[in-house]
């Protein structure tokens, strides 16, 4: 099944190259994708998959179009196009990360150590986190971390290993402590995102950007979480990040509705109509796939694990995959951007479609990800 869901996304994406172009897909209206320049949080998982279709086939088209996309990234760069946010690391870690674990060009790597030193710029010392969006000082956002920011730190543990330079490792340290201890409840759900002081750190309260409502548990944030601290785990070896990876793995399969994929928000009321989140679903396999490799044989959570990340890519691949629609632009049906503000709320998405691939691969062909590179 793995094998047939990976060659359809891979001849969908072979076709999409074409429709693409130069510009880059978001999320689709009418089941069209919706296509933009190189300018959002989003354009890294284009080139992800290019790079994964490129080592599952070898085949040229896919590596000369990956290629393109890393020289739109170091376009990106130079010019300093929307950079400015916490998302480098799903920018860049995607594209020129991935084309220096595959090829080892210099370049590529060069540019996404770029990359990591523009991340450290969102570094607020008086409030101990990166800041996700706005400017140093903003009112609403200044002092605020969001979950989806695990998820950019390996770029910057990644740089730590291949410069030997101290600094990267504890930015990303101090945020990830700092997010385990605000963001992470007691009873194993998530804040989406929580507010510190500026100039004191205290903290202050815990929202939502996304989710239901402050209090509820955003499910693509729980699988940011999972994914996050997994990864925080392969890179530092803290035991403390491999329990909260399980922890937040454990609530997340304990909800999983019938068909094994997500709605949108663990609160949010279940009727005929409520939202799904597909790409949760495909971010939590990801991120339980990373999590297993760290957890002995016999751990008594391992077969929970094993069958509710089996379960879940099996409902992905069954009933929200687009095998039956051989025109489709997307891989994955009922992803969801944004159900609170109306913004795509059932759509394709392109980081649904990457992270499904990715967990296709990694249960296919053992494929590790780009987020983490063994050294």
């Amino acid at each position: 099944m793995w094998k047939q869901a990976i060659e359809d996304a891979v001849e969908k994406t072979r076709v999409n190259i074409g429709r693409f172009g130069d510009q880059f897909p978001h999320c689709s209206k009418n089941d069209e994708y919706m296509l933009t320049p190189n300018n959002t949080w989003t354009d890294g998982f284009w080139p992800g998959i290019l790079w994964l279709c490129y080592e599952y086939t070898g085949d040229n088209d896919f590596l000369e179009a990956a290629r393109r996309t890393v020289e739109s990234f170091r376009n990106r760069m130079e010019k300093q196009i929307r950079v400015d946010f916490h998302d480098l690391g799903f920018l860049y870690s995607l594209s020129s990360k991935a084309q220096w674990m595959i090829e080892k060009d210099p370049q590529a790597k060069a540019l996404t150590l770029e990359a990591a030193d523009m991340l450290m710029l969102r570094w607020r010392p008086k409030s101990g986190i990166i800041q996700a969006w706005g400017n140093e000082g903003d009112e609403l956002n200044g002092g605020r971390i969001i979950i989806d920011c695990l998820m950019n730190l390996p770029l910057l543990y990644w740089a730590h290993r291949t410069t030997g330079d101290e600094k990267y490792l504890d930015v990303a340290v101090k945020h990830a402590d700092r997010s385990r201890r605000f963001l992470i409840r007691g009873d194993d759900s998530s804040y989406h995102t929580f507010y510190f002081n500026q100039e004191t750190g205290e903290a202050l309260r815990g929202g939502t950007q996304q989710g239901y409502d402050d209090g509820s548990t955003w499910t693509r944030g729980q699988a940011w979480g999972i994914y996050g601290f997994a990864l925080s785990y392969a890179y530092t070896k803290d035991p403390l990040y491999l329990e909260t990876s399980l922890r937040l793995a454990k609530y997340f399969l304990n909800r999983l509705p019938e068909d094994h994929v997500v709605y949108w928000d663990f609160e949010a009321p279940v009727t005929p109509e409520t939202k799904r989140d597909s790409s949760a679903s495909a971010i939590t396999v990801c991120g339980i796939h990373e999590l297993l490799k760290y957890l002995p044989a016999d751990h008594p959570d391992r077969a929970f694990l094993e069958d509710g990340m089996n379960k879940s890519i099996r409902g992905l691949v069954e009933s929200y995959s687009t095998m039956d629609m051989p025109g489709a632009q997307g891989f994955l049906k009922r992803g969801s951007y944004s159900v609170r503000k109306g913004n795509s709320p059932d759509d394709f998405v392109i980081w649904g479609d990457y992270y499904y691939l990715e967990a296709l691969m990694r249960l296919e062909r053992g494929h590790k990800g780009y987020w983490y590179e063994q050294v």
